[in-house]
Formats: C-alpha cells, sequence, structure tokens
C-alpha cells in the first residue's frame, strides 16, 4: 500500500469510528506499530485527527459524501462559481474538475455557448442536455465518494487534450501550495494542470491555511484564486506575493 493510500485509510478508519485504539489501526491496516505511529504523527500535526491515550480520535474535516459537502458553505460557493464564470469568453474551451464548487461554475455555464471538458459525472450530467455546450468526458476509474474519473485512463486522455482554462476545486491550501485528500485524484488533476494555460482555484474561504492528505503542486503553479470575502487579509498578502491574482466573491 503507498503512503498516501495507507494514511488515507487510516484516517477513514478513524473518521467512521470516532476513534480507533492504536492496536486496532494495525490490525486493520496491517502494518507495524511504529508505522501507525509516524502516520498518526503526521495526520495530528496536519490537523484531521488528534493523537490520544492508545489511539486517535478524528477532527478533521469529514470525508463525507459528494452530496452532503455540497450543502456546506453553499452561499460562498456560489458566489465564488459566479465571479469564476465571468472569466470564461465565448466558445473558450474549459476545464472543469471534480467537487462541490466547480459544480456551482458549471450551473452558471448553462446555456452558453462554450466546450467544456472534464472528469465529473455530476458535472456532465448537468450540461448534457445543453445544446449550446460541447461536451467532453474524460473517463476512468469511477471514484464513489464524488463521481470523477481518475487513474491511468483519465490521465492519458487529458495528455491529448489543451484547454484555455482550468477551473479546479482543493482539499486545502497552504504556504506549501494545494492539497487534496486522494493520492489517485491528485494524480489526475497535475494532468490537468499540464493541459491547461491558465489555472482558476475555486475555493470557499475555509479551505485557506489548511493542508490535507496529499500534496499537489506549489502556489507558483496558480494564476488566479476566487475566493469569498472571509479570506484573511494575511493569506490574501501571502497568495498576491506569490504572483496569484486574488478575485474576492462577495456574498
Amino acid at each position: 500500500m503507498l503512503l498516501d493510500q495507507r494514511r488515507q485509510s487510516i484516517l477513514q478508519e478513524i473518521e467512521k469510528e470516532g476513534f480507533v485504539s492504536l492496536q486496532v489501526l494495525v490490525e486493520r491496516v496491517g502494518v507495524s506499530e511504529s508505522t501507525i505511529r509516524r502516520d498518526l504523527e503526521y495526520l495530528d500535526r496536519i490537523g484531521q485527527i488528534r493523537r490520544t491515550r492508545g489511539g486517535a480520535s478524528y477532527v478533521g474535516e469529514s470525508l463525507t459524501g459528494f452530496e452532503e459537502r455540497g450543502t456546506f458553505a453553499l452561499a460562498e460557493k456560489q458566489a465564488v462559481a459566479r465571479v469564476a464564470a465571468s472569466l470564461i469568453q465565448p466558445g473558450e474551451p474549459v476545464l472543469l474538475d471534480g467537487g462541490t464548487t466547480t459544480l456551482e461554475v458549471a450551473r452558471q455555464l448553462i446555456g452558453r455557448s462554450l466546450q467544456v471538458v472534464t472528469n465529473s459525472l455530476p458535472i456532465s450530467s448537468l450540461l448534457l442536455n445543453q445544446p449550446q455546450i460541447e461536451l467532453i468526458q474524460i473517463g476512468g476509474y469511477l471514484y464513489p465518494k464524488t463521481g470523477v474519473a481518475l487513474g491511468p485512463l483519465a490521465i492519458a486522455a487529458l495528455s491529448q487534450l489543451h484547454v484555455r482554462r482550468l477551473f479546479m476545486s482543493v482539499g486545502g491550501i497552504s504556504e506549501a501550495g494545494l492539497f487534496n485528500s486522494n493520492s489517485l485524484l491528485v494524480e489526475t488533476e497535475r494532468a490537468m494542470l499540464d493541459a491547461a494555460e491558465e489555472i482558476v482555484v475555486v475555493t470557499d474561504s475555509s479551505k485557506i491555511g489548511h493542508s490535507a492528505l496529499a500534496h499537489l503542486c506549489p502556489l507558483n503553479r496558480v494564476h488566479r484564486l476566487v475566493v469569498d470575502s472571509g479570506i484573511p487579509p494575511k493569506w490574501r498578502e501571502i497568495f498576491e506575493n506569490a504572483g496569484i491574482e486574488v478575485l474576492i466573491a462577495e456574498v
């Protein structure tokens, strides 16, 4: 089992139970106690769990399903989506990754004449019957929690494409860069980065200042960040110093 996959497995066990003992994690994950301890130290450091006597408890952002996550910070995501969609020109080819915020961006594209490439089944389902939109669905392993296509088939398809802009959501943003919660997702998103001229990150402000399980890329890969007005001034300055244009969406 790869490092990121093992840590994700541990995190899912702790989220599911609320608290899991060290010995139970050793038995379920199938690695040594010292390895589990190191993984717990890492997960504690990034704020997803809290180490306790004999085990760990869950304190991080829930890894719940797509529909449940879609209701969190909905007004902020909708405001971000309106600003993001205003950047897109008629007929422009754009790439949307899977996520609840990018789904809101897709809603703003209904009725417009565009080329949309996506690996997201929810986004494809939303845009499927829009005659003005030329829709390209990226295939691959369909991740059940989010309905996005991942893995080698998705990466191979993306390597053949070129788009003006990529609109992507994230699991967290820190000074170290962009993060997401799944190593397979990160591998596919790296192929998306390579397929686009401009990278636009769309997120609500709750993701700022936090990392997640897998590192995607440094901040200097991002051209624009669209975020709600809850962003702390310190972080706006950090992003602008990194060469990122910050667009504030008022709720």
